[in-house]
């Protein structure tokens, strides 16, 4: 790369649980020697996502190769983390060559891409694509949606009815930034159940943009990077439902807690019970980090809605203890949650 081209930045878009970082891990796994860093941008005050890849044993994964920014979205803070952090990896003796940008499962894309007009980074770094990450079994079960029948119904029978549902907005917003969509754990679906989930995408594309299953994220780079779609030029092609409130975004429809655990014997009840919590309270994402006696390792947890997965994936480093980052709509009872959980 001469000192003339721009330095291609990825962001990497999608709902809370659809599979991001597990993507992101993938590409770091195919890099072939590329140097290229990782912004990873967490809804919430702990950061999961960054240790989940901070020193996950692949080459390009280490500590100083990845930068975090908790508690606070991209989106809204740009001015005081985002390009900070970009002009800081620009300005290393050997700056990367890509950049790869998570985005938290809440953010807005639209205003992120924004951002690389502005002079101090303009004429070095561009918007080389937007990867949104669509969880496949999540939204062929309409949990970001709305049905348009039932809301069709409802304003008929009282047009004073609000009826705007922030999670369609946001998911929509990711779909209509997208350059490429990654219909990700797509082996949880059958072909029919696909395809549907593709027709009923497709509304929200603004653009002829391709749709491509996966199964954990697992994509050849080539596919992902290298798209050259300077994103920040195409602004007027990626609607936005703030595009009149010129990039204003409130996350105030969401909030989350992290919650400290205790040392377990055996972690099998806790993740039993979960799946059952989660469906009560409708949260919407849980994921952390188990401490287990006699086990060196983290048992990492990660859920979306009642669908859990856990694993162990590292050894703790220092005597932290475990806790679970709990993400759901605004006004979730935090008392009986934690309650549930620590009973």
């Amino acid at each position: 790369m001469s000192a003339l081209e721009k330095v291609p930045a990825t962001i990497v878009t999608g709902f809370l649980g659809a599979g991001k970082t597990t993507l992101l891990r993938h590409l770091m796994q195919h890099a072939d020697g590329r140097r290229i860093a990782i912004i990873v941008n967490e809804f919430g005050s702990l950061g999961v996502d960054g240790e989940t890849l901070k020193d996950c044993g692949i080459p390009g994964c280490e500590a100083e190769n990845i930068v975090e920014l908790a508690n606070g979205c991209l989106c809204c803070t740009v001015a005081d983390d985002f390009i900070p952090t970009i002009e800081a990896l620009l300005g290393r003796a050997n700056p990367p060559e890509h950049i790869l940008i998570e985005t938290s499962g809440l953010a807005l894309p639209k205003p992120l891409i924004k951002a690389f007009n502005w002079p101090a980074i303009r004429s070095r770094v561009t918007v080389d694509g937007v990867v949104t990450v669509v969880d496949g079994p999540a939204a062929a079960e309409g949990r970001f949606a709305d049905d348009p029948e039932a809301v069709a119904a409802q304003r008929a029978a009282d047009p004073s009815l609000d009826h705007d549902n922030p999670l369609a907005e946001v998911f929509e917003d990711q779909l209509a930034s997208a350059d490429i969509v990654v219909l990700n754990k797509a082996d949880l679906l059958d072909e029919a159940a696909l395809a549907k989930l593709r027709a009923e995408i497709a509304p929200h594309l603004p653009r002829a943009v391709k749709m491509v299953p996966a199964r954990e994220g697992a994509l050849p780079p080539d596919i992902l990077l290298g798209l050259k779609a300077a994103a920040e030029d195409d602004l007027a092609a990626r609607p936005s439902h703030h595009d009149a409130e010129d990039g204003a975004h409130e996350h105030d429809d969401f909030e989350s807690f992290v919650l400290v655990l205790p040392e377990y014997d055996s972690a099998d009840e806790l993740l039993h019970r979960l799946p059952e919590i989660a469906a009560q309270h409708d949260i919407l994402r849980i994921k952390g980090f188990v401490r287990l006696k006699g086990k060196p390792m983290r048992l990492a947890v990660q859920g979306v809605g009642r669908r859990f997965r856990q694993h162990f994936d590292r050894p703790w480093k220092d005597d932290r203890d475990g806790h679970l980052v709990v993400i759901g709509q605004a006004g979730m009872d935090q008392e009986a949650i934690a309650k549930a959980i620590l009973k």
